[in-house]
């Protein structure tokens, strides 16, 4: 017999999001909204496709708020998604046949793209990104703090040989304005749990990390072949490391001045 299988999205303000996303899991046995205070219709849009909505704000901690929608699930397997995350056919069949057929494993990764100004980034390492994200309720949690959530699971681990696209940047306007709030939950975690970098190690991050990055990214990495899109996507990533220890200054100015 087929185990069920809940699906975790979570949301914050997402109207424009939420419709496609759900539409891709509306095959789950169940759907678990863990909102962050959403002001628009993202909450109402899934409320009418018959998810359950649970209220909790994020306050910086993505590990916790993935472990409420945990807590709130009642499948036998939890897929844990973002509302700008589509399942494809492919790792919809893929995830059926294990929760159909049963396996040793106690979680699965799988290949995850991302969507980039409408099409994909195939190079600068955007296409080697595998999360842990589908697992049998009981056998993980996530830990974690600011944006770097991790899954830690008891049991073996599995790998799924197909494709969640990811449609995390539809233009350059939402790109800036997703790694502004990023940056400054990164740079806040950094300060409570280190202690202060050196004025040099400080200059250096904020001059030749993001070169290096950059060169990284585009060269080392082949960026460079996904075009035009390659070659902004590796500059506002360096941009985004020079804007993290710019905040993080700033959150420190005191020691530094």
């Amino acid at each position: 017999m087929r185990q069920k299988i809940s699906v975790v999205i979570l949301t914050r303000n997402e109207e424009n999001n939420i419709g496609d996303c759900l539409d891709s899991v509306k095959w789950a046995d169940e759907i678990v909204i863990v909102d962050d205070n959403s002001t628009d219709g993202t909450t109402r849009i899934a409320g009418k496709s018959g998810a359950k909505i649970v209220s909790n704000p994020l306050n910086g901690d993505f590990a916790g708020q993935r472990n409420v929608g945990i807590d709130h699930s009642s499948g036998d397997w939890i897929l844990q998604m973002d509302a700008d995350e589509r399942v494809t056919e492919n790792l919809r069949a893929r995830i059926a046949d294990i929760s159909g057929k049963g396996t040793d494993c106690s979680a699965f990764d799988f290949l995850r793209v991302n969507i980039f100004c409408g099409k994909p980034l195939m190079f600068g390492g955007e296409n080697s990104h595998r999360p842990l994200r589908f697992f049998k309720k009981g056998a993980g949690r996530f830990h974690g703090t600011g944006v770097n959530e991790t899954l830690e699971v008891k049991g073996k681990t599995g790998h799924i040989d197909a494709v969640m696209e990811h449609y995390n940047f539809p233009d350059i306007s939402h790109y800036l304005m997703t790694q502004d709030l990023y940056s400054g939950i990164e740079a806040a975690d950094m300060t409570g749990k280190q202690e202060r970098l050196s004025k040099k190690m400080l200059k250096s991050e904020l001059t030749v990390g993001p070169i290096k990055l950059f060169f990284k990214i585009y060269v080392k990495k082949s960026g460079y072949k996904d075009g035009f899109r390659g070659l902004i996507f590796a500059a506002l990533s360096a941009w985004r490391r020079f804007l993290i220890y710019a905040k993080y200054w700033e959150m420190n100015r005191k020691y530094y001045e």
